[in-house]
Parts: structure tokens; C-alpha cells; sequence
């Protein structure tokens, strides 16, 4: 029987109970903040984020060098910052004592929302968590690559003075590692670049001198 096709008769209240404690919990990714801006002016939520990786992901599948199982990585992208529901996000450049214990923090998060849940639910979101922090699978490397692009885009978006100097900096060191591995990747993060670019300099950013200093 594949996943997901069990009788509801098997799901006891209980354990029904307990999903939607996490479904509650995983709602105020809604409104946790992260350190993007959107188009309109306003702060870019959690939620929104991971939606925009997971149009990215149905949009890129097919023109991968390198195939991978969609379903597995829109899973992956779904569930890789729920941890954040409980330890809050926290930006990428930040240099803080809770950025030093991010990841164990996100593991004891995960932990927790786990033993909320039936076993094979929390089973399974543990497992793709992990897989996701792991990024040893094509779907993890593609999901990892898209939470990057993704980040840049929305920078692309929004107003250049939203950036910081670590932002402007980010244009040029945080993207490739991940890409790397794909042409098609490297391709879309091209475009990105390249309209980065387009922004610094509409600004009256050079970003051949942010290029130099970043690298």
C-alpha cells in the first residue's frame, strides 16, 4: 500500500489530534519574519519562502541536468524550516550565539514536533528534515540550491536599500557551492545575478567593486 492510502478508520482521534497540533504550530511560519523584503514593502514571512522554493522546484524539474523525484523534493521543501516555528529564524550573515547553536537547536525543535505526532508521520518528518540538512540526495542538493536562489531573487525584488553590506556581498558568495553540481542551476543563478547586478547599479552600487570585495 503506498503511502498516504491507508483507511482514515486506522487514524485514531489521538493521533489525529496530534497532527493538527503541528499544522498549528507550523502557522506561525506565517508571520515569522525573515530577513527579506517584498516587492510591496513588506517583510517576507517563513511561509512565503518556502512557497516560492516550491514553484521554483516544479519549474526547474524538467530542464535539470541531473533528474530528480519531484514529489520527494517539494516534501523536502516543505517541511526543511519548520524547526523555525519553535527557534525563530535566523538570517543567514547573522554573527550571534544562537547562530552558533542553530542546528542543534533546530534538531531538539524537530525533536519535539516529532513526539507531537503519529510515529510514522514523525517518522517520516524526521527523516526528510535530516535528508534535507544531510544533502547527500539529488532532491536535497536541488531543494538546497533552490533556498539560496530563492533568497537572492526576492532581494532582486525588493528595494535595494532593504540590503545590507553582507547582502551585497551575498551575491557573489552564497549561491555557486550550492549550484554547482547542475547547468541548469548555474543558469537560473546567472539570471539572478544578472539582475542583481542590474539593481546594485540602478542604484548607483558598482558591483564590480562589491565583486572584488566579496571574493
Amino acid at each position: 500500500m503506498t503511502e498516504g492510502n491507508r483507511d482514515s478508520s486506522t487514524l485514531p482521534h489521538a493521533e489525529a489530534e496530534g497532527i493538527v497540533d503541528v499544522l498549528s504550530l507550523a502557522e506561525s511560519l506565517k508571520t515569522e519574519m525573515r530577513h527579506s523584503w517584498l516587492s510591496n514593502g513588506r517583510q517576507e514571512s517563513v511561509a512565503e519562502h518556502t512557497w516560492m522554493m516550491s514553484v521554483a522546484a516544479v519549474l526547474m524539474a524538467p530542464h535539470l541536468q541531473h533528474s530528480v523525484d519531484l514529489g520527494q523534493t517539494l516534501k523536502l521543501i516543505a517541511l526543511h524550516d519548520i524547526a523555525e516555528a519553535i527557534t525563530g529564524d535566523i538570517p543567514y550573515f547573522e554573527v550571534s550565539a544562537r547562530k552558533d547553536t542553530k542546528l542543534a537547536d533546530e534538531a531538539e525543535a524537530m525533536e519535539t514536533i516529532r513526539k507531537m505526532l503519529p510515529e510514522g508521520s514523525g517518522k517520516l518528518l524526521l527523516e526528510l528534515w535530516r535528508e534535507y540538512e544531510d544533502c547527500e540526495t539529488p532532491e536535497a542538493k536541488f531543494a538546497r540550491a533552490l533556498d539560496k536562489l530563492e533568497v537572492q531573487h526576492q532581494h532582486n525584488l525588493a528595494e535595494l536599500q532593504t540590503w545590507t553590506e553582507q547582502e551585497l556581498d551575498l551575491v557573489y558568495t552564497k549561491m555557486d557551492r550550492e549550484c554547482a553540481h547542475d547547468t541548469a542551476l548555474m543558469t537560473l543563478l546567472a539570471v539572478i545575478r544578472s539582475r542583481a547586478e542590474k539593481k546594485m547599479r540602478d542604484g548607483g552600487v558598482d558591483p564590480t567593486a562589491i565583486k572584488t570585495r566579496a571574493l
